[in-house]
């Protein structure tokens, strides 16, 4: 959530800072601060809680600039919201700034302690200052100081860090958060998302897992993870779209279905480590809270309902925790009995839903242990009205029908999911398994993005249909559900969703020639069982999707059509399974002539009962 702006020019570059953390507002954000070195080499340092309006107000009491300087917006982790907490943390000449998690920050703090080091701030971040600091005291250079820190540094983390006796050097470092470079003409800069840059440049170097950087006015050094020198690309920026712009995409839904290995990456980043998630992201008090964890009542609407009862099945497998999900209009108006050390979970895209935030209020006054939101939207008052939250990195989603905004929804949940399991005895070995996958997802993602060709031909099969059904087994039967409300949604196609299992026990009477059947159907322990129910459509003349990949067993012949998609971990296919129903409910709608970003009847944002 954090954000991270650095420059260094042959101007001042205060406003220059200041417009790159107004550019990351919409991140989210506690605190913020910013360190220029001045004319003399002294550091200047302002921070301020609150507002960026308010950092600029203090700038207005104390005016201070320079050629040099670094700037930062804080989501609190380690630490409450606080001036103390804020970014920059200083350690001697040394100033820093840190988005990501350090998660052997307490053994480095006793160590540094016992070296005389005395620490301000709560937070983790203060001990990677102050071990650059250390460092350097050895006769390093800043950017050799940095390297060697990262070194001992556990976690994830983007750095950047200045230097009183170092003029023209702005050395920084990433490692599971994002960096990026941008480059000027004698000027060069940083940033955690390239839009804090584009009023100075549209030319940016993105480094990669493990560098290490030096910025000065008249260039950039990378060293990557075994410290050989390397060249990463520049990379010009179109300057032409933003987040309001279709670009090169007929529709906003199209282009956030193809916007979702981006999103997942930013959702990810900073929040997971090589082998582990890291559960600060939740917030201050996730370790305590964590811990004391019984049962969880998971409270959401539509598209974020479907993504909660997902997260049920991760949180009975993986955590061994009892869930319950429910739609907060229900919840709402009924009387419920409240077990002790339940967790009270909301889901919202936008954080305003006015039956989602009506049902957190009312929990305050039952008894839950505390509040958690997954949301997308910073400072919405879900988010400032819970205990802890998990901010999904989406961005502005504009498409009413939501896609990009459900999968990261799903990120976050599994996120949430792993970090409650180890409370609960989840292995080691098992957490670093979930891990892997998490890692390979963005790539994932991008390969079922690349069935839309594959997606567009099936579409045609659905012309004329004005019913459809969708089926799923265990985790997939949320997916069935979701993708049937896409295709409702935006082609006005009367769609349902059952668990395969149940198809005797109703829906069979439906199906028919003119009943199109989709099937959800990943190579899991449920798939035999799902094949059987499949021969009940068959045998009554139905027509079958099937969306399965290769180990699965399927063949297109009369009556079943195969969609073969990517193998992927059992632990993504929730997630990745979205993405060609999406393409799906997409195709048809343009077939069928609807308006794709604003169906008939429907708001973005369902900020009334």
């Amino acid at each position: 959530m954090c954000g991270i702006v650095g420059a260094l020019a042959q101007r001042n570059v205060t406003e220059i800072l200041l417009e790159g953390l107004r550019r990351l507002e919409y991140r989210g954000y506690d605190s913020a601060g910013v360190c220029l070195r001045n004319g003399d080499g002294r550091l200047q340092l302002r921070k301020s809680l609150g507002k960026v309006a308010d950092l600029e107000a203090k700038l207005q009491e104390r005016p201070a600039e320079g050629h040099q300087g670094i700037a930062h917006t804080r989501w609190a982790t380690h630490g409450v919201p606080s001036n103390e907490n804020a970014h920059p943390h200083m350690s001697g000449p040394i100033a820093l700034v840190h988005n990501g998690i350090i998660e052997n920050h307490q053994a480095l703090r006793c160590e540094l302690q016992g070296k005389g080091y005395q620490f301000a701030s709560d937070t983790d971040t203060e001990v990677v200052a102050h071990l650059i600091h250390s460092l350097s005291k050895e006769g390093l250079s800043l950017v050799d100081a940095v390297g060697k820190a990262t070194q001992l540094l556990e976690g994830a983390y983007a750095l950047a860090v200045i230097s009183s006796e170092e003029p023209d050097v702005l050395a920084c470092a990433r490692y599971g958060s994002p960096l990026v470079l941008g480059a000027g003409i004698e000027e060069n800069f940083i940033a955690s998302d390239p839009m804090a840059l584009r009023q100075v440049t549209d030319r940016f170097l993105f480094l990669e897992e493990g560098d290490v950087a030096e910025v000065r006015r008249s260039g950039i050094s990378v060293r990557d993870k075994r410290g050989d020198v390397v060249s990463r690309p520049v990379h010009k920026l179109d300057g032409g779209h933003d987040v309001a712009d279709k670009g090169r995409y007929r529709h906003y839904m199209q282009k956030e279905i193809f916007e979702q290995p981006q999103v997942v990456a930013a959702t990810l980043a900073g929040r997971i480590g090589e082998h582990s998630v890291l559960s600060q992201a939740l917030g201050t008090r996730a370790r305590e809270i964590l811990p004391q964890v019984e049962q969880v009542q998971i409270v959401a609407c539509g598209t974020s309902y479907h993504a909660g009862m997902v997260a049920r099945y991760w949180l009975e497998d993986w955590a061994g925790v009892p869930c319950a999900v429910e739609v907060a209009s229900e919840l709402r108006y009924r009387k419920t009995v409240v077990r002790p050390g339940t967790l009270f979970v909301t889901i919202s895209q936008s954080g305003e839903t006015a039956d989602t935030l009506a049902a957190l209020r009312q929990a305050r006054a039952l008894g839950y242990l505390a509040s958690m939101t997954i949301c997308n939207v910073p400072n919405s008052s879900l988010v400032r009205e819970s205990e802890l939250s998990l901010m999904t990195e989406a961005g502005p989603e504009i498409g009413v029908a939501s896609t990009k905004a459900f999968t990261t929804q799903l990120v976050a949940l599994q996120l949430f999911c792993i970090a409650l399991a180890r409370a609960n005895g989840l292995s080691s070995e098992r957490e670093a398994e979930l891990v892997r996958a998490l890692h390979q997802l963005p790539q994932l993602m991008a390969a079922f993005t690349a069935l839309d060709k594959i997606v567009r031909h099936t579409s045609e099969a659905f012309a004329e249909k004005n019913h459809a059904l969708f089926l799923g087994r265990g985790v997939e039967f949320p997916i069935a559900l979701e993708g049937a409300l896409k295709l409702k949604e935006i082609s006005y196609i009367h769609a349902e969703a059952y668990p395969a299992g149940e198809l005797k026990h109703g829906p069979l009477a439906l199906v028919d020639a003119d009943m199109p059947v989709i099937v959800v159907a990943p190579n899991n322990e449920l798939l035999e069982k799902l094949k059987s129910n499949l021969q009940e459509v068959r045998a009554r003349g139905g027509q079958l999707f099937v969306f399965a990949s290769p180990k699965a067993g399927f063949a297109s012949e009369e009556g079943l059509t195969l969609i073969e998609v990517p193998d992927a971990p059992e632990s993504l296919a929730p997630i990745l399974y979205t993405v060609p129903l999406q393409l799906l409910s997409y195709h048809v709608a343009l077939l069928k002539g609807t308006d794709v970003d604003q169906p008939r009847n429907l708001a973005k944002s369902v900020t009334v009962e």
